[in-house]
């Protein structure tokens, strides 16, 4: 028999296998002479009330052997396939490299920062010497800016594509298997990096190619087509053209010199409403005494045997304006995100196990069109200038 079954349990049940067996068996009722297997398909903490609960979805065998899905991809070898050129190694270009493969698209990439390894010395530049590298910091490199200042797994939104095909993904390159399970899905700063690695080989694997230190300069256009660009290679010196009629920036928000490399060659782009402000860190066991309904540390510490470290959203009308809690970090450091001099950027990040003392989250206002009017002699780059100013 295989069922599926929905169980609410408390803490110190939730995260055990044996405890949940038992929930199993009564629901079922079983005898003990049944063969239990179970699959965790959904996991979420619910501590609205005082008493907290874990939400579980089981898929459970009884008397049947367990059937793990085989995560798989159908990559294909796109060594002499059409090319198409993707700026930028983080998140968007290792997913847009990834996609290429199954289409039978051959992806190049170009990234302007270092790969995961290299880039650990000058972050550490950053913090032992307040050097920052403006082509390799926490912003630019393989990984993008997520590699070594985030972790989190999470999206506002239901209509960005297939959530659950990136989790797999994911796992597929080395993630634990518990992303796919938990509400919140976190994989860990400190996993990250050989995650990002096992993704690169990937890519060159099935027939793309990645350029580290190689940064785009200009767009070859013919009429209002694309025909190819120009790189620069930081290492030799020196530039190169590529030509392709395909072209997929995903440059992140960091990179202004993209935006105005567009508008000088008279491409559209748009100023959209976003957000800025401070980050702001707490100790962590007073965001679990708030979130867990603790009244003293010593109850924290009996809770926090069963439960990770609480998180945080917040969410406020304040005259008309949207405020708040984004990239909140349970357990986790801020980190300095600077990508060039007389900047200060901050974002933050949590280890996997997620057992730092300290909490930290951006809080953070929507900015507008009127909020950059003062730019305007600026035309699409107002927005730029006010984030600069």
């Amino acid at each position: 028999m295989i069922k599926t079954l929905t169980l609410s349990l408390s803490p110190s049940e939730a995260f055990y296998e044996n405890e949940i067996k038992k929930h199993v068996q009564n629901e079922l009722s079983l005898s003990d002479k049944d063969e239990i297997h179970i699959q965790l398909q959904k996991r979420s903490i619910d501590s609205r009330q005082r008493t907290i609960k874990v939400n579980l979805t089981v898929q459970t065998f009884v008397n049947e052997p367990l059937q793990e899905e085989k995560i798989s991809f159908d990559y294909k070898n796109v060594s002499d396939a059409k090319p198409v050129l993707i700026i930028g190694a983080g998140p968007a270009g290792l997913f847009a490299a990834l996609r290429c493969l199954e289409l039978g698209m051959k992806p190049i990439i170009f990234e302007r920062g270092k790969d995961v390894k290299a880039r650990r010395r000058d972050l550490a530049a950053i913090h032992k010497e307040q050097i920052v590298n403006p082509e390799s910091n926490y912003c630019f490199g393989e990984g993008g800016a997520g590699t070594y200042s985030d972790g989190k797994l999470y999206t506002r939104s239901g209509k960005r594509g297939d959530v659950v095909k990136v989790l797999k993904t994911l796992v597929f390159h080395g993630a634990d298997k518990i992303i796919l399970v938990d509400a919140h899905p976190h994989v860990g700063t400190n996993k990250l990096p050989k995650i990002i690695t096992d993704i690169r080989e990937t890519i060159l694997k099935y027939g793309g190619e990645i350029n580290f230190e190689t940064k785009l300069t200009d767009i070859i256009l013919s009429g209002k087509k694309i025909k190819g660009i120009v790189v620069s290679d930081l290492i030799k010196k020196e530039t190169k053209e590529f030509l392709a009629d395909h072209l997929i920036l995903a440059t992140g928000h960091s990179a202004d010199d993209i935006y105005r490399l567009l508008d000088k060659k008279n491409i559209a782009i748009e100023a959209k409403p976003f957000a800025m402000g401070v980050r702001v860190e707490h100790p962590q066991d007073v965001i679990d005494a708030i979130q867990y309904h603790c009244a003293t540390v010593t109850d924290v510490k009996n809770v926090r045997e069963f439960l990770p470290a609480a998180a945080y959203s917040q969410v406020q009308q304040v005259n008309g304006r949207g405020v708040y809690s984004f990239c909140m970090c349970p357990g986790g450091i801020i980190a300095p995100c600077a990508t060039g001099p007389e900047q200060v950027v901050t974002n933050g990040w949590s280890p996997s196990k997620r057992n730092n003392p300290y909490a930290n989250s951006g809080i953070v206002v929507g900015i507008d069109k009127p909020d950059w009017e003062k730019f305007a002699e600026h035309k699409q780059l107002a927005a730029l200038y006010l984030q600069r100013e």
